[in-house]
Formats: C-alpha cells, structure tokens, sequence
C-alpha cells in the first residue's frame, strides 16, 4: 500500500496591517474627540446651530430648492417637488479646521449636513482637494 503524502498549507498568515493614517498628520495622534475641541461646549454650539440651521444644504442644493432657514418656505418647495424634509444631523466645517481652534469655532464656517451627505459628498469633495 502506498504513503499518503500531507499537502502544504494553503493558508498563510496576513500581511501586518497597512498604517490608515499619514505619518504626521493632525490627527495620527489618538487623542479623544473630546481633546480634539469636540467636547460639551462643541455639543452645545453644533445642537444650537442645527435649531437655526435644519437642513442640509446638499439635499437642498440637489434638489434646486434656494437654501433658507425658513422651515415653512423649505417645506413648501420640498411638497412641490415630492421630496421630504431633509433633516441634517451633522455640523460639518465647510474649510477643514485640520486642529486650529480658531476656525474650528468660526460658526460662518460651519454648514448643516445629513449624515450621508457628510459621510460620502463632503469626504469626497476633501479627498479630492475641493
């Protein structure tokens, strides 16, 4: 009867993780949020802006609606044109902070996003340099 010869693993072990942060970058630290200038007083300014500013400007701007803080006016063209409201969740920084305090304040630099347009558009546009 013959051998049976064992077969060499397949398998082998993964790679070391490739670094998803530059080297140097503003936040290759692992600093908290809270450190990173997102704290209670951030929470409390980004909750008062959303009240004045509810919806986001992506969706309006998409959907050819003027941007206006007038829930009434923005509800009406929103009917007209079959849509919902488009709520934003998000307080984006419409020039990126990159940590400096002073325009990461700066509420003339914020604008009012939903979720999706933040986590997809909004990190496009900046990828790319826009």
């Amino acid at each position: 009867m013959a051998k049976l010869h064992n077969l060499k693993p397949r398998i082998t072990a993964a790679p070391a993780r490739i670094a998803t942060m530059t080297p140097g970058a503003w936040r290759s630290d692992k600093t908290s949020s809270t450190a990173r200038g997102y704290g209670y007083k951030w929470q409390q300014a980004r909750a008062a802006y959303l009240v004045k500013h509810p919806f986001c400007v992506y969706c309006l701007r998409d959907a050819g609606i003027p941007i206006s803080d007038d829930s009434v006016a923005v509800g009406m063209a929103c009917m007209a044109k079959g849509i919902g409201l488009p709520m934003a969740t998000v307080v984006d920084h419409v020039v990126a902070h990159r940590g400096d305090m002073k325009v990461f304040l700066d509420s003339a630099n914020w604008q009012s996003l939903c979720a999706p347009h933040h986590s997809r558009d909004k990190q496009r546009e900046e990828a790319l340099g826009m």
